[in-house]
């Protein structure tokens, strides 16, 4: 056993390793470290929504293509020494680097801090965890998408880790850690699914509502509307959504009509009585004044999100993180709407909360949770 100031705890031989030199050396370490992943996190961020690979080509500016050698790739040092700008053509790199970088090292500091005394294997698995919902959280932000590198590996990654250090689920043996990890990942994804079909039964039709007479066009890829362009992949999640509305008449190429009712699904569309393959239709027009849209109340990515966050952190956490979620988007959205930043009907990225609500869990879930219950 090895004591460290109050805290005592069994620890194995590779943790005596670690022990045997001061926790404030290591706490400097995992800061470092966190933020160096946090340079690596910049580029998934950047790459990863576009499908490009995040190991090549190498580092480079966004603007001029120019690689940047390694002693102008050091975290943190490098964006303020050059005053966020490439060195070789003088465009400005955005703070988002810079951040990211200082926001991750702050979080695997926070791991070390929290956990590290009770075991060092254990803090390197909180980090692996914030990385990904670091990672997640800027991505979602900026595009509304959640990557499958992200989810699907984090559902892999939690059952392996939830093995390998089972003190992840709160258990001592392996066995015992990997079958609360597949527990985890059914729960927090088959709660959250739940909750995707009940919304989309409760709240799954957008109407949008067009000035008299206005003329939308239907293209290979999307809506285009009069003020703005809705792409077909926000718009159909699943076989059954559909696009409805009455038209005064619909043009295609080779026929028009008046007075039709119109129904468009991902696989055909429905033009009063007759119906075609849309991959046939390269573009239709229409003139509408009011348009009903799918809509879903939570993105089938957040569903293997929260799956992720239940492999690495159980049933429990999952539960958690989807109440405290809620919670936390809705207040939000509320001060958001309230600012007239935001509109009742504006789309919101949800995994940032569901996130937020996890972190929340690793560090202060079980105590959140028994104040609420008055233990």
């Amino acid at each position: 056993e090895i004591t460290y100031g109050d805290w005592s705890s069994d620890v194995c031989s590779s943790d005596l390793v670690w022990a045997a030199v001061p926790f404030s050396f290591w706490a400097l370490c995992f800061f470092a470290f966190g933020c160096c992943v946090g340079s690596f996190l910049n580029v998934c961020i950047h790459r990863l929504p576009r499908g490009m690979s995040v190991v090549s080509p190498p580092s480079h500016c966004p603007h001029c293509r120019h690689s940047i050698p390694w002693f102008l790739n050091i975290p943190l040092v490098t964006w303020l020494s050059l005053r966020g700008r490439c060195a070789q053509c003088r465009s400005p790199i955005s703070p988002r680097y810079f951040v990211v970088e200082l926001f991750t090292g702050l979080l695997f500091l926070a791991a070390w801090l929290a956990v590290g005394r009770q075991s060092a294997w254990l803090a390197l698995v909180y980090c692996l965890v914030l990385a990904g919902l670091t990672a997640a959280t800027f991505i979602d932000f900026e595009h509304y998408i959640i990557p499958d590198e992200i989810t699907i590996g984090g559902m892999v990654a939690g059952v392996l880790c939830s093995f390998a250090v089972p003190a992840i689920q709160g258990q001592s043996a392996p066995v015992a850690g990997l079958l609360h990890s597949f527990l985890g990942l059914a729960v927090g994804m088959g709660v959250v699914y739940g909750v995707v079909r009940v919304g989309k039964l409760l709240f799954g039709r957008q109407q949008i509502e067009l000035p008299p007479g206005s003329r939308v066009v239907f293209t290979e890829n999307a809506i285009v509307l009069p003020h703005e362009e809705i792409l077909f992949e926000d718009v159909f999640y699943r076989e059954t959504d559909a696009v409805t509305f009455e038209a005064a008449s619909v043009e295609l190429i080779d026929r028009c009509y008046r007075s039709v009712p119109v129904r468009l699904l991902p696989s055909r569309l429905h033009v009063g009585n007759d119906q075609f393959d849309p991959e046939d239709i390269k573009q239709m027009e229409a003139v509408v004044d009011r348009l009903v849209l799918p809509r879903e109340a939570m993105g089938l990515g957040d569903v293997k999100f929260m799956g992720a966050i239940g492999a690495f952190l159980g049933w429990q956490a999952a539960l958690f993180s989807l109440m405290a979620s809620s919670i936390l988007g809705a207040a939000v959205g509320l001060v958001l709407i309230a600012l007239r930043r935001q509109e009742w009907s504006s789309k919101l990225p949800y995994g940032p909360y569901i996130a937020v609500a996890a972190a929340l869990w690793m560090f202060t879930g079980r105590q959140l949770l028994n104040w609420w219950l008055g233990r």
